[in-house]
Formats: structure tokens, sequence, C-alpha cells
């Protein structure tokens, strides 16, 4: 078998139609009537390259047995799915799989060292713990942040504050749903961000947010930014997105620099989602800013904004952010608790994502990966619940310093 990655095509599936077949993936910008495949790690673009046999269906077959993917991938073709499931496995192998290779690198491409692992998982007959089978013994914690997330929706509808209070009033909130529509299903995927310090100061915000992930009964932690910084906005009145749930899609960031297109999570209503700017010019977010007016002495307000992405950070040295949600790719914690160091491989820019380079966004292609993996099939989108550290004292299974101790973890590395 010969190297196999995003792209390759077992002939006897190639499609008939290229742009068709992509149609569903690539609907923002430049990605619109694309007939490639974007390999964003690389920053380049991949042709259906056809490939004798049946390998590619053979490799998603281990795939799905193994527990990595779910029928989201077309069979015979190595489409994103199965570049996420790839890299799933190469990261389990890196981080997980007694028997597996530390030094590995989760980038997606199937080669000797890789088919390697993938036999002796099938010789050995392995599921991994990540799996749709991990959704039905879900772990405590998994249990007790859906606990938490109901009391804070009860919370919240009782005490809902001077923002909550204004979306609740106003006629159309787009991606943003108001308390009454919050919903927690086990059956969905959910992003929570843990917003810190967002009503200290800051011209230039630091990657102090965390962000949990609830998928197949188990946690991942990730850690960035909530938050924007005004050197990112290029504006005085940043964007800060409004506390509470929003519906995201599948889609892409950066879509309008060719180089630098890459996955992400948008809005899934066009209109975006709601945001308060810093309107007072605090750079901060503060309950201060409802209060501001234009010359007409009309408050200034909420309002929607349809390019508040969740995205890449680099290693989280710096605060990519203009106002979207930003994931540092330096380390995550796994579902067993530990802190997981990615800096081997991970890039800080853009200018490090090159064949010769060989680096990836590390951490946040763990967290999209999960996501594309596990999503139900059908399903494209993906629910984000967005709290302040405070809330997590609403249980006592939490507490405030939950967030701290998570986000040192990972710094930490």
């Amino acid at each position: 078998m010969g190297l196999l990655y995003l792209g390759s095509t077992d002939a006897s599936k190639y499609p008939n139609n290229r742009k068709t077949f992509l149609k569903n993936y690539h609907q923002d910008g430049l990605m619109v009537g694309k007939v490639s495949f974007r390999d964003d790690d690389r920053t380049k673009w991949r042709s259906f390259r056809k490939v004798a046999g049946h390998d590619v269906e053979k490799l998603q077959q281990f795939l799905k047995k193994a527990g990595f993917m779910t029928n989201r991938m077309n069979i015979g073709v190595f489409d994103y799915a199965t570049q996420a499931a790839v890299r799933l496995f190469q990261e389990y192998v890196r981080t997980i799989d007694e028997e597996g290779d530390k030094t590995m690198v989760p980038d997606g491409f199937v080669g000797n060292g890789t088919m390697a692992h993938v036999n002796r998982w099938i010789s050995q007959d392995r599921v991994c713990s990540w799996g749709p089978e991990s959704a039905t013994t879900p772990t405590k914690e998994y249990t007790d942040w859906f606990k938490l997330l109901i009391k804070a929706k009860s919370h919240y509808k009782a005490n809902p504050g001077p923002i909550l209070s204004y979306i609740n009033k106003m006629n159309k909130t787009y991606s943003t749903r108001k308390i009454d529509d919050w919903t927690f299903d086990s059956d969905e995927i959910h992003l929570i961000g843990i917003r810190r310090n967002q009503d200290k100061p800051a011209h230039d915000r630091k990657n102090d947010d965390i962000f949990i992930l609830l998928v197949n009964g188990q946690v991942f932690k990730f850690w960035g930014s909530t938050d924007p910084s005004v050197r990112m906005a290029g504006r005085k009145d940043e964007p800060f997105l409004v506390e509470g749930q929003q519906l995201y899609r599948f889609g892409w960031h950066k879509v309008w620099v060719e180089k630098k297109i890459y996955r992400a999570a948008k809005p899934l209503d066009a209109n975006g989602v709601l945001v308060l700017r810093d309107w007072n010019n605090d750079n901060s977010l503060t309950p201060k800013d409802l209060d501001i007016t234009d010359r007409n002495g009309k408050p200034l307000g909420i309002r929607a904004n349809n390019s508040i992405n969740i995205h890449w950070s680099g290693i989280g040295s710096t605060n990519f952010s203009a106002g979207c949600q930003v994931i540092s790719g330096k380390s995550y914690i796994n579902n067993k608790g530990d802190g997981v160091d990615c800096s081997q491989f991970a890039s800080r820019s853009y200018s490090e994502l090159t064949n010769s380079a060989k680096k990836t966004k590390g951490a946040y292609n763990m967290l999209a990966d999960l996501v594309v993996c596990y999503s139900k099939p059908g399903v494209q989108s993906l629910i984000y619940t967005l709290g302040r550290e405070e809330s997590l004292n609403i249980d006592a299974n939490f507490g405030a310093d939950y967030a701290r101790r998570a986000l040192s973890t990972m710094t930490n590395i």
C-alpha cells in the first residue's frame, strides 16, 4: 500500500462530479466551487488522487470498527472525516496506547509507521476509549457537567442580569439562543467556554480562558480566549460574544485569504451571533456598555455579528482573537484527566504550516477532529455555551477554582 492522505480515492469510488461532491463541505467564501480538498495544516489544496484496489475503504472500515469514526465518511474517499479519524488514531497511539509511539505526529498521513499500528490493532481487535461505546458509561465529570448546565439555566432564568435580560427582550437573536431555548441533550456535542477576567481592562488580552468539550460521555479540556484583543480587532469598540448558548456549524475561517483558509466553526445562522461591543472604550466587558447611547440618545446595545467564529490561536502565546473564540494548539487535557503536550509539532503561526516544517495546529486539531468524527450522521451543528468563571460556583462539584486549575495544568506543560 502506498501513502494515503486527504484526497486519496479508491479508483472505483472516484466521483463523477468533484464540485458536487465537495459542495456541502465548501460553503464559505473562496471555498465555494472548489474541486479539491483543503489541507489546512499544509495550507494547500489536495486533488482527488486515484489509488489501486480498496485501500481507502479498508482503512475506513478499520477506523470505524476501532471506534474512531461514525458513519460520516464517504466510503472509498479519503475525505475530511477520514483525515480527522486518522489523526485521532495517531493521537491515541501517541498518548494513550501502551504499545504506541510517543514520537508520532498526528498529521493525517498514513504511511508505513501508521499502518504498522493499524495492523497491530487489527490483530489485537482493539477499540479506543473515545468512541461511541463510551457514551453508555459516561464519566462522573461528564455527568456533573450536565447537572451544572441544567442548574445554570434555572439560575439565569431567575437571575438573568442586565445582558441576558436585554437579549430576552430582542425580537431576533439569530444563532444566539434566549435562556428558555437553551438545551442540554447528551446525544449532541457540547462545547463550553469559561470566561475569566473579561471585566478587567486589557489592550492585549491573554489566552486565559478554558473550553470544555463534552463528547461520548467523556470530557476534554482546551484553553485559549473568549475575549478580543484591541490590537487584533483593529478598532476601539471590540466585540465580546454575549454569554449564553449559541449554535455553530462546521465551516472555514479566513475564507477571503486563500493562503490562510482553515477549518473553524461558524454561526449556524448567516446573520451571526450576538455581541456587546466595548462601547465605552475601557477595554473590558461590563454592563456599563449597555448604557452607552448614540447622538440621538438611542442605546447602542447588543447587535448581531456574522464573523464571530471558533478557531485556532497558534500555540497560545498570542491571542489571535478580534472577537472570535480562539483555541491554543499547545496542549489539552484528555478524557483521563492527563495534560497532553502538543508543542513538539504545534505550529506557532501560519508560517510553520508547510510541507517542510511538518507542523500542525496541535490541540486545536484534536478538538475539531473529535467534533467531526463523533457528531451524529446528518448533524452539522455544535452547541456552544459561554459562561463566566463564577458560574462554576452554582454546583459544589466545581467551583471557580476548577477553571484556574485546568488552565494551570495546560499552560505549565
